[in-house]
């Protein structure tokens, strides 16, 4: 059988763990980059036309790049998704560890 979720199991807050604002601030980041590498690899299927240079070695390439990108892109901060992650995560953050429990029992 399944035991209850207590709250002697949840998750410790950033700071606990020794990550602090900077570690969630580089987290929130790096998930902003996923989204934005899933972003630009969408719009790289839609195809327009044949490409006349393509191979697997230019593909390869052109995801590194596409992942250089949208690191550079998440660091400047422009898109706000790693602004809302930061600001949801300090929420839990500061509430305690208690309410991680999320209700199930």
């Amino acid at each position: 059988m399944t035991s209850p979720i207590s709250s002697s199991t949840a998750i410790p807050a950033p700071t606990a763990a020794g990550g602090g604002g900077d570690g969630l601030r580089k987290a929130a980041e790096a998930f902003e980059a996923v989204i934005l590498r899933q972003l630009m690899a969408s719009m790289r299927q839609a195809k327009l036309g044949d490409d006349i240079f393509g191979s697997s070695a230019t593909d390869n390439f052109r995801e590194m790049a596409d992942a250089k990108t949208a690191d550079s892109i998440a660091a400047m901060r422009q898109f706000g998704i790693a602004d809302m992650v930061e600001r949801q995560f300090k929420g839990i953050a500061a509430s305690g560890p208690t309410s991680l429990g999320g209700g199930v029992q």
